[in-house]
């Protein structure tokens, strides 16, 4: 079975609210027959269109094939908040790879936050960039953790934009009594996801880059020369960057090894009007500290946008079902609100939750497993792939050089021991521990 395809219609984007309010694009060709080019990136989310972005920039001749529409995946369909830092926090990457290793990290995450900004502002693209996003603990032990972390990152990295606030300010921002308190990263922020990946497309083909659409890769084949074939054409190319994350499928066994698909969803509310202020006082995204995490932000149009729950096979559930739980848990004041939106979604996972970017074949570089942590850390690996095929490694192996486990059981059991670790920690969070 093919996450391509189970879900979703061939050359469509979901019924999702960002479909709804996407910018205006008109198609882009399918590939038929042979052509040949510098680079060939498979997939056209942020990091594929990234790397074509910059790669044309520099003046390479660039392919990117894609099996649906730009940003179909998970680039179309997240929760579009722009994090700072990487998926794992300092003190994890300190341990992991010591000290120096985990600033350059940290100073390469900042720079894909500032990259998702510039990039919206120098190309005028159709999405604006909203500041904040508040991080909502369930118990005082997270609030004493968050409020450490908060001081380290102030002494350590710099870093003064984390606001601490007690149970009642931060009652007061998010409209739930259900959190002990929290903190507001106000140098982070949120944005329409899929039009920034439209925005992306558009710049990155005025730049020059050859976008085609429903053309999807089956086979890629690594060598001195790589292939890359679709049903109705190939492309010669002298480097193949792999960027299709949760929907590579089997292009890649050394990276399907390291990179798990999981499923996640997010309804839509309908417009909430004058009751918005009390759900949020302020425009920020929200993310909790729930091991399958609960986040949420108002759209332009004060509909509650709130993601939550995963799946770990290859059909959907029913949407409405699974959100609505976590989702009344933290307001329950919207029982009767109604759903008019409701999508889901794969990304993709690795053991570490830190990005996996590798070199899985003689002129084949990929990168993705970004763990939920995407939209900046995607536009930046985007960057990273396009240095390292223009013959400048160096910040690519910084991320590379970072081990990256196999799933145990290869791909064969991956799923099934994720279900039951994702099973398991489901239950913490419903238990509290």
């Amino acid at each position: 079975m093919n996450l391509l395809h189970v879900n979703d219609r061939t050359g469509e984007y979901p019924a999702s609210f960002y479909a709804a309010t996407r910018a205006e694009l008109a198609p882009f060709p399918t590939l038929k027959g042979e052509v040949r080019a510098d680079i060939c990136i498979v997939g056209a989310g942020y990091t594929g269109l990234s790397a074509a972005l910059h790669l044309a920039q520099k003046g390479y001749d660039v392919v990117v094939l894609e099996a649906h529409r730009v940003g179909f995946g998970a680039s179309g369909r997240n929760g579009g908040q722009v994090g700072s830092g990487q998926r794992q926090d300092q003190v994890w990457l300190e341990r992991a790879a010591g000290k120096e290793a985990a600033h350059r990290m940290w100073a390469l995450a900042e720079e894909a936050k500032a990259m998702v900004k510039g990039l919206i502002a120098d190309h005028a693209m159709p999405v604006t960039f909203h500041p904040g996003v508040a991080h909502a603990c369930w118990t005082d032990a997270e609030v004493a953790h968050s409020r450490h972390y908060a001081e380290k990152m102030a002494r350590d990295y710099g870093y003064t934009y984390l606001e601490q606030m007690d149970r009642a300010a931060f009652r007061a921002l998010v409209g739930s009594p259900a959190y002990r308190g929290g903190e507001v990263d106000w140098d982070a922020g949120h944005v329409h996801p899929l039009n920034y990946a439209i925005g992306l497309a558009q710049a990155a083909a005025r730049a020059g880059a050859r976008i085609f659409e429903r053309s999807e890769v089956h086979h890629v084949e690594p060598g001195a020369a790589p292939v890359v074939r679709t049903g109705a054409g190939r492309v010669l190319a002298g480097q193949v960057i792999l960027a299709g994350n949760g929907y590579l499928g089997n292009l890649s066994g050394p990276v399907a090894a390291r990179v798990m698909p999981i499923n996640n969803f997010i309804v839509a509310t309908e417009p909430l009007g004058d009751r918005a202020k009390d759900i949020l006082s302020k425009p920020v995204a929200v993310a909790d500290t729930k091991f399958v995490v609960n986040y949420w932000r108002l759209s332009e149009d004060n509909r509650l946008l709130f993601g939550g729950g995963e799946s770990y096979g290859w059909r959907f559930p029913d949407i409405v079902k699974t959100v609505s739980k976590p989702m009344l848990e933290v307001y329950p004041q919207l029982a009767d609100a109604r759903i008019d939106y409701a999508w889901g979604g794969t990304l993709a996972i690795t053991m570490n939750r830190m990005p996996c970017f590798a070199r899985p074949g003689q002129n084949l570089l990929s990168a993705s497993g970004y763990s939920g942590h995407g939209v900046a850390m995607a536009t930046l690996a985007g960057r990273l792939l396009a240095e390292a095929a223009a013959g400048t490694a160096e910040r690519f192996d910084v991320m590379a050089n970072l081990p990256q486990p196999r799933f145990p059981g290869g791909t064969a059991l991956r799923w099934p021991l994720l279900v039951a670790a994702m099973t398991w920690y489901s239950l913490r969070d419903r238990l509290g521990w």
